[in-house]
């Protein structure tokens, strides 16, 4: 470690190694953040992300406190409903959530493109786009040299690799460290919401997170995300005073940001897939995905039909292994990079910020000198790795997110949707197990166990 504290090179400008620079940064701590996008709108789609409470806590500790009032006014309305359907929009199942009691213990929609532009807010100076990471050095002195595609260099005291699941950082760190395959693809759409298109969702749908149970081994998720502004930009009439302030202040309000939109994502066994299905893209892509959905309701099939070609993405689902120990040092990773996990319980993000908020802790007190840089790396990980493995594992026993799900199965797969639209039917129709159901789900979203 230097003699004025660390400096620490972070490789990926996500979710984590945004949230953790902004921590740092409040720290007093050096940073700077490489990432391999040319800009800051390239290489997001404005898809939603739901930040729970572990994710807002993280934000919280780590942005400036107009930042986080800036996020907080950025989320889409937030869901009342989680509701469960089939292909048919036939409501098999509908669970009120609870109102937002305060704003970190809730549930936020967000869009992934308006996070981003809030994360990268106040860090023009610490963010570096068109770097992409080749390899790094290790040296005697305790620093760390990371070196670029373009030929040029960065060293620094503290390397952290925030390069998502294909991280090149733990390619070389952590060589036996395993993603493989979930054997499920995602196919992801984007709707402008109008009249029109709204008039093609029922209510609680329109209001909720809705899970589609579709016979033949098909599944989807519906989100419809309304902002405080129009597509213009411009503040909506009844936004509170104090938001529409914030908004009004608010640089990133201009640059990528996404208009109220229907977000419809359909998925399933990768078997069920053309071969080439990731290299396809736009109108091509859609027939890929009304191919795939010939018995569902004429409204998802509309809604397909127009949804915006350049919002077309194919996504093949990864999943960690466990990684066995390894000795800690001046690399170490957060998020994606070292525990990609399924959308079976939708934590990736959430568990990305924790990670973000917990290595800021353990390199606050290494800067005031209560610990070495690399036993504070060495406290986060031993933190980190349980919990983070955990989420993976739960991740994958969520029905549907693995290839290998009996819901994909030629017949066992009747019998297995049959008892998951009888397990919501019957859960949200008798009050104790409908309360147990809001209670788990608001649980989860929380727990920092």
């Amino acid at each position: 470690m230097s003699t004025t504290g660390p400096h620490v090179l972070i490789i990926g400008a996500g979710t984590g190694g945004l949230c953790l620079a902004h921590g740092l940064r409040r720290a007093g701590i050096s940073v700077a953040v490489y990432e391999r996008h040319r800009h800051s709108g390239e290489g997001l789609l404005g898809y939603r992300v739901g930040i729970g409470p572990t994710g807002s806590r993280a934000l919280r500790d780590c942005l400036p406190p107009r930042l986080f009032a800036t996020f907080l006014a950025t989320c889409a309305r937030p869901p009342s409903y989680f509701n469960v359907v089939t292909q048919r929009l036939r409501e098999t199942a509908s669970f009120e959530l609870r109102p937002a009691v305060d704003p970190v213990h809730t549930e936020h929609s967000v869009a992934r493109m308006v996070l981003r532009q809030v994360l990268l807010t106040g860090l023009a100076d610490v963010v570096q786009f068109d770097k992409t990471f080749v390899r790094y050095e290790q040296h005697d002195d305790g620093t760390v040299t990371a070196h670029f595609a373009d030929g040029t260099s960065a060293t620094g005291d503290l390397l952290v690799a925030a390069d998502g699941t294909h991280s090149a950082v733990r390619r070389q760190y952590l060589p036996h460290a395993v993603i493989r395959d979930a054997g499920t693809i995602n196919i992801a759409t984007r709707i402008p919401l109008t009249a029109q298109t709204r008039s093609l969702v029922p209510e609680r749908v329109g209001r909720g997170i809705s899970l589609i149970f579709g016979a033949g081994g098909t599944m989807g998720v519906l989100h419809v995300m309304e902002f405080k502004w129009d597509p213009d930009g411009a503040v909506k009439p009844g936004v509170g005073a104090d938001d529409a302030a914030l908004l009004r202040d608010w640089s990133g309000l201009s640059e990528h940001t996404s208009a109220d939109y229907i977000n419809l994502i359909i998925w399933s066994t990768a078997r069920r897939f053309p071969s080439d299905v990731l290299q396809r893209r736009g109108e091509d892509l859609k027939r890929v995905a009304l191919d795939l959905t010939p018995n569902w309701h004429p409204h998802l099939r509309e809604l397909l039909r127009i949804s915006d070609p350049g919002s077309v993405l194919p996504i093949r689902v990864s999943t960690s292994e466990p990684t066995p120990p390894w000795k800690s040092s001046t690399v170490t990773l957060l998020g994606d990079a070292i525990h990609t996990m399924t959308p079976g319980r939708g934590v990736g993000a959430n568990t990305a910020l924790r990670d973000a908020r917990l290595l800021c802790q353990h390199l606050t007190s290494a800067a005031a000198g209560d610990k070495t840089l690399v036993q504070a790396v060495a406290d986060y990980e031993a933190a980190m790795v349980p919990y983070g493995f955990a989420r993976v594992e739960q991740s994958l026993h969520r029905s549907g997110t693995s290839g290998d799900d009996r819901m994909y199965k030629p017949v066992v797969g009747r019998l297995a949707l049959l008892g998951a639209r009888g397990y919501f039917g019957v859960t949200s129709r008798v009050p104790p197990l409908r309360r147990r159901f809001v209670d788990d789900f608001h649980t989860y979203e929380g727990d920092e166990d």
